[in-house]
C-alpha cells in the first residue's frame, strides 16, 4: 500500500435509482485536502449537513437490515457499502460527496461503476501520510453461526466463506490482497444477489423497490441466476468480499491485517469493526498513558507497545532507564533459549549477531518511545566497528546500553554496548531509520 493520502483530481458525478428505496439519487464528488477524510454533504431544509461514514455514525442494522446505513438525528444515508468499498480499495482517503436523495445510487448492483467514476475523476496523491492500523494480535467474533476474524498481516487481505447448502451456490471461498488493481479486476464487478425465496419477505420489509433482474442476481436454488448470468463462477462470494470491505471502511483508517468472514453479513461485520475500533483506542491510550513501573522499569508487555518484536525474537526483558538520548535494557540469558539448541549443544554460547540485535532492539525503544514516532518502525541501515569481547553463556545477565550520537531527519546514529558483570562483552555503532508501518 502506498503511504501517502489520496484524493480525486477533478469533480465527478454519478446517478441512478437506489436499490432499496427505488428513488432517484445523485452523488457529486469533490477533491478534498489531506486529513479531511470521506464526508457526505446533504441538504436539510436551508442547511447543509455533513456526516462522515464512520462506525460512530452507523445506524442500527436491525432497523435498517440488508444494507449499511449512516445517520444522526438530522439526516440518514442508506446503502453506502458499495461506494465505500470502492473508495477504500482504490485508496481514496479524502473526498467530499454531495448527495441528493436518501440512498446511494444502486447502478448495476456492484461497486464497478464507482470505481469507473473514481478513475475518470483521476487519483491525486497528497503530501501527507496515511494512518494505518496494524493488527498485532488475532481478534474474533461469532454470532448465530456466523464468524469474523482478523489475523496479523503486513497488508490488507480479505477472505470469505459463503455456504448455501442444497442450492446451486453451495459453498464458495475466495481470498484476495486488496490493492486497487486486484479490486478493480476481481471484486468490484461482483453484483449483489439474493435467493428467489427471499424476494417476497424483502418486499414486505419495504426493501428492494429499485431492484430488478439486471441489478440484482436473483438465484433459483436449482437453476442458478434468473434472466441473468454470472460474471464470475464465484460471483456471490466475491460480492460478499466487496460488502465486507465497505463495512471495513467504517473503521476510518486503513488496516494492515487479514480479515476473514465466514457467512458474515452487515450486522456482525459492523459489530466487529466496533470491536476493532475499541482495540485501536485501547492501544492508543496504552501508548499515551505508558508509564514506568516501580523503580523506573518497563517490562516486556510495555516494550511490545513500542517495538513490534515478539517471541521468540524479542531479546529485551526490561528497560530500566530511558530518556531522549539514552536507554538501558536487560536480557537474562537462560539455558532454555531457542538458539542454544544449535549454538552449540555441547557448549552453549549466545550468537554475537543476537547480542547486536538485542542492542538494536533497545535502540528501537529509544527511538520509537517518543510521541512523534509511536506506531512506526526502526530499520537497520548499517552496522560498524562491532567487536565481541567475551562469550555470553546461560545464566549471564546482559546489560544493554544504547546512546544516541546523532540524528538527521529520520536517520539516527547510535552506539551500543553490552555488559556482563561490569565488563564489556560486545560493542558497536549502527545507523537506523524510522519509517511508517
Amino acid at each position: 500500500m502506498e503511504n501517502n493520502q489520496k484524493t480525486i483530481e477533478r469533480n465527478a458525478k454519478i446517478e441512478s435509482i437506489g436499490l432499496h428505496t427505488g428513488e432517484k439519487s445523485k452523488l457529486f464528488f469533490h477533491p478534498a485536502p489531506a486529513d479531511t477524510g470521506i464526508a457526505f454533504m446533504k441538504k436539510n431544509g436551508s442547511r447543509t449537513e455533513t456526516i462522515k461514514p464512520v462506525i460512530e455514525n452507523l445506524l442500527d442494522t436491525k432497523k435498517f437490515p440488508r444494507r449499511t446505513s449512516i445517520g444522526n438525528e438530522r439526516i440518514q444515508i442508506h446503502t453506502v457499502e458499495h461506494l465505500l468499498s470502492a473508495l477504500y480499495s482504490m485508496q481514496i482517503d479524502n473526498i467530499l460527496i454531495e448527495i441528493e436523495g436518501s440512498e446511494c445510487p444502486g447502478q448495476d448492483g456492484s461497486a464497478r461503476p464507482f470505481v469507473d467514476v473514481i478513475k475518470k475523476a483521476g487519483i491525486k496523491p497528497l503530501n501527507k501520510k496515511k494512518k494505518i492500523f496494524v493488527v498485532k494480535d488475532p481478534l474474533y467474533l461469532s454470532e448465530n453461526n456466523t464468524h469474523i476474524i482478523v489475523l496479523p498481516s503486513n497488508e490488507l487481505r480479505v477472505s470469505y466463506i459463503l455456504d448455501y447448502p442444497s442450492t446451486t451456490l453451495g459453498a464458495q471461498y475466495a481470498s484476495y490482497p486488496i490493492t486497487p488493481e486486484i479490486y478493480e479486476k476481481e471484486i468490484a464487478p461482483a453484483r449483489t444477489f439474493c435467493m428467489k425465496e427471499e424476494i417476497e419477505p424483502l418486499k414486505k420489509m419495504g426493501l428492494g423497490k429499485g431492484s430488478d433482474y439486471k441489478n440484482t442476481l436473483v438465484i433459483d436454488k436449482n437453476k442458478g441466476p434468473i434472466d441473468n448470468r454470472f460474471r464470475f463462477e464465484d460471483e456471490p462470494v466475491r460480492h460478499k468480499i466487496s460488502d465486507l470491505i465497505g463495512d471495513i471502511a467504517l473503521f476510518g483508517s486503513h488496516i494492515a491485517g487479514h480479515i476473514i468472514g465466514i457467512k458474515s453479513g452487515h450486522s456482525i461485520n459492523t459489530k466487529f469493526i466496533k470491536k476493532m475500533k475499541l482495540l485501536q483506542e485501547k492501544e492508543t491510550t496504552d501508548l499515551k498513558e505508558m508509564v514506568f513501573h516501580e523503580n523506573g522499569i518497563l517490562y516486556s508487555e510495555d516494550i511490545c507497545k513500542i517495538i513490534p518484536h515478539r517471541y521468540p525474537f524479542l531479546l529485551v526483558d526490561r528497560i530500566v532507564e530511558l530518556d531522549d538520548i539514552k536507554a538501558i535494557g536487560i536480557k537474562t540469558v537462560s539455558i532454555n533459549e531457542w538458539f542454544f539448541q544449535g549454538h552449540f549443544p555441547s557448549k552453549p554460547i549466545m550468537p554475537g549477531v543476537l547480542i547486536v540485535e538485542a542492542m538494536a532492539q533497545v535502540g528501537g525503544v529509544l527511538m520509537l518511545h517518543r510521541e512523534e514516532n509511536r506506531g512506526k518502525l526502526a530499520y537497520f541501515m548499517s552496522i560498524e566497528n562491532v567487536k565481541f569481547r567475551k562469550a555470553v553463556r546461560p545464566g549471564c545477565q546482559l546489560i544493554l546500553q544504547v546512546e544516541l550520537l546523532k540524528t538527521k531527519g529520520k536517520i539516527a546514529r547510535l552506539e551500543g554496548k553490552a555488559f556482563v558483570d561490569g565488563s564489556i562483552v560486545a560493542e558497536g555503532t549502527f545507523m537506523s531509520t524510522i519509517i511508517d508501518e
